[in-house]
């Protein structure tokens, strides 16, 4: 009996544009965490947040890149993908409603910073959205 096994080349699946997306969130997230939690201090001279703050955001954001990157595995990942699409935005939307509410002691590189951060991730949500789409 032989067994007969067929490959697709990667370019036909429909599902690579948002694993991609996934994985590219996943890898800047972990990569900006470590960042933030290695140069916590330096960091928090230029933001007006505390150290301590800036460590914890930076475990955050690497704990969320493994989530994440663990997650774009996952063998359907469209539910998945929406979701993270979802994430994203409502956070941009609390980044933006906190630095506009001066709710945080950020200076002028803290606020840019932060929009920066929002850029960044509502880039990646487009790029997700667009491959969430793709799999409709």
């Amino acid at each position: 009996m032989t067994a007969t096994v067929t490959y697709r080349p990667l370019s036909d699946s429909s599902d690579s544009l948002l694993r991609f997306a996934m994985r590219a969130d996943a890898t800047l997230c972990a990569g900006l965490g470590l960042l933030l939690a290695m140069a916590a201090d330096p960091l928090s001279r230029l933001s007006g947040l505390s150290a301590t703050s800036e460590w914890l955001a930076g475990a955050a954001l690497v704990v969320y890149g493994v989530a994440l990157y663990v997650l774009a595995a996952m063998p359907f990942v469209r539910r998945i993908g929406i979701g993270i699409v979802v994430a994203n935005v409502v956070f941009a939307m609390a980044v933006v409603a906190v630095v506009a509410a001066g709710v945080l002691p950020l200076t002028g590189m803290g606020v840019a910073m932060m929009l920066a951060t929002v850029t960044a991730t509502l880039g990646l949500a487009y790029l997700q959205y667009l491959g969430v789409r793709r799999l409709a």
